[in-house]
């Protein structure tokens, strides 16, 4: 056993690394994929409800404003932890890849539905009202106008939120989820094996640096149609 703080990568298995990486691509891209289907949604109903004269959608819009912020405010780590029987009814384990994804979607969709609000708020009102005078409905407004004009800011809202996933798929390796944040952990945490835990960050910074680099592509060419 090395003495923590010395780096040494000659025992470094380089294929466990690899599976490592996968492990954690696919928590990225099953969480990302169900954060955008639940929490697009939810934000659009944040945003349609919040506009709202009625006083049954305003609130509609408190409770699902409370919930949103309740969910928000709790850490990951703890989040995780409490939605332990909830995860092992729906996907029937709390560990590995499959079990980390219900919690990460829990932590993720509410904080991406907040985005989602926010970048709505952003589109020029009166290309709303323009588009309900032409006799659009609500459903055409939101599809061909709203999420039309708000494409750059949903992108880049995505972008934060999926980067913010990536930590805490490190995070949910405390409880053995796999992926790179267990292999830190296991080795880099608990076997004082420094140069585990720099190899790990490494890729996780690449990782990060990837996804955002095609996030903010994407963001510049929306915003130039």
């Amino acid at each position: 056993m090395s003495n923590f703080g010395e780096l040494d990568f000659s025992q470094i298995d380089w294929n466990e690394f690899g599976t490592a990486t996968i492990e954690t691509l696919q928590m990225i891209g099953a969480s990302g994929l169900f954060t955008l289907l639940i929490g697009l949604p939810l934000g659009i109903m944040l945003f349609m409800t919040s506009r709202s004269t009625s006083p049954v959608l305003k609130g509609v819009y408190s409770v699902i404003s409370v919930i949103v912020n309740i969910l928000r405010s709790v850490p990951f780590i703890i989040l995780i932890v409490a939605l332990l029987p909830l995860t092992d009814l729906l996907v029937g384990t709390t560990i590995g890849v499959l079990g980390t994804i219900p919690p990460l979607v829990i932590a993720a969709a509410p904080f991406f539905a907040r985005l989602v609000e926010t970048a709505l708020r952003e589109v020029d009102r009166g290309v709303i009202e323009a588009a309900y005078a032409m006799g659009a409905s609500t459903g055409q407004v939101i599809g061909r106008v709203l999420l039309r004009e708000a494409m750059p800011g949903l992108l880049a809202g995505l972008t934060v939120t999926v980067v913010a996933l990536v930590s805490n798929t490190a995070m949910a390796g405390m409880i053995g989820a796999g992926g790179l944040g267990t292999l830190a952990i296991n080795y880099g945490y608990y076997r004082y094996d420094m140069g585990v835990m720099l190899v790990a960050v490494v890729l996780m910074v690449i990782i990060v640096q990837a996804l955002q680099m095609l996030g903010d592509r994407l963001v510049i060419h929306f915003s130039r149609r």
